[in-house]
């Protein structure tokens, strides 16, 4: 990697917190429990903890969990999740700090939650390994769209910058890849949080130094594939690489933080594919709403 690219990459990793990520993660939560009878109390710990959840992790997050009817069910609750069709507590209002768990759509609940929630979603993820999916699946789409976005406007410097939500402003550096880069870097950090991993640069040098290894790679291969298309047919495909690049950066952290390996060659090729396909589609709405073409 050229020396001015490295350069820009290190300025632009100076710019990230590990280390409030790390505290997002590890941030103090209690939730109240309430239902009417043991059984869906059951039903939301059982969906909470699943089988596959050890002993010992089950013993860490027991004074997270507190059902309603147990003597010890005082002191300060951060969140309340109760049983469908009960009403939350005097003082807490339904979506923003109290959620009604429905058993036969536990996705959607998690959605909810996450929605309404963000300042808990790691704390949440960290704890329970359902939250830990919707979040880390949330994480991977966002860091790839902001990719997919910020390739674009780097192309186009007549857009207006701030619709990029990235977290350092566009155009500070001279190379996509830097901040690309960076942003791929943040969302390893990320999820580590809500995989109950060590977050930070050193604790993460493995991860980080494979993202920096790739980097380049994807910087060639957008960039032969943008000079190769006449002026603007060539933004849509560098997007959907940037995306689908991030993508599978995303697949391969989190598959790592689950069971310990990354995904296999074959595993990686198809991702990516697939990937690519969504990254064209989110790439080409983006053009759209940069172009003024709506919000959709």
């Amino acid at each position: 990697m050229p020396i001015p690219i490295v350069n820009q990459v290190k300025q632009a990793l100076g710019r990230l917190r590990p280390d409030e990520i790390r505290q997002r993660a590890e941030r103090p939560l209690r939730v109240l429990l309430i239902a009417d009878h043991s059984a869906a109390y059951a039903a939301m710990e059982d969906w909470l903890l699943p089988g596959s959840v050890s002993s010992a992790r089950r013993m860490q997050v027991s004074d997270v969990l507190v059902r309603e009817c147990d003597p010890g069910a005082a002191g300060r609750f951060h969140l309340v999740f109760h049983e469908k069709g009960a009403l939350p507590p005097s003082g807490w209002v339904a979506g923003q700090d109290a959620f009604a768990f429905d058993p036969s759509d536990p996705d959607r609940f998690a959605a909810q939650v996450l929605d309404a929630r963000e300042d808990y979603s790691l704390a949440l993820a960290r704890l329970f390994p359902p939250f830990r999916a919707a979040a880390a699946g949330r994480t991977i789409f966002r860091t790839s769209k902001e990719n997919a976005l910020f390739s674009l406007l780097t192309a186009l410097p007549n857009i207006v910058p701030s619709v990029a939500e990235l977290p350092w402003a566009v155009g500070e550096f001279a190379s996509d890849t830097a901040v690309l880069t960076a942003n791929q870097i943040h969302m390893a950090f990320l999820l580590a949080g809500a995989s109950g991993r060590a977050v930070g640069f050193r604790e993460q040098r493995s991860e980080i130094g494979s993202i920096l290894a790739g980097a380049w790679g994807w910087r060639t291969v957008a960039r032969q594939l943008a000079g190769k298309i006449p002026f603007g047919g060539g933004l849509v495909p560098k997007a959907a690489i940037a995306f689908a690049g991030t993508y599978v950066v995303g697949l391969t952290l989190e598959r790592i933080y689950s069971i310990g390996y990354g995904l296999s060659p074959e595993e990686r090729a198809a991702a990516y594919e697939e990937a690519l396909g969504r990254g064209r589609t989110v790439a080409a709405m983006l053009m759209k709403r940069l172009r003024g073409g709506g919000d959709d």
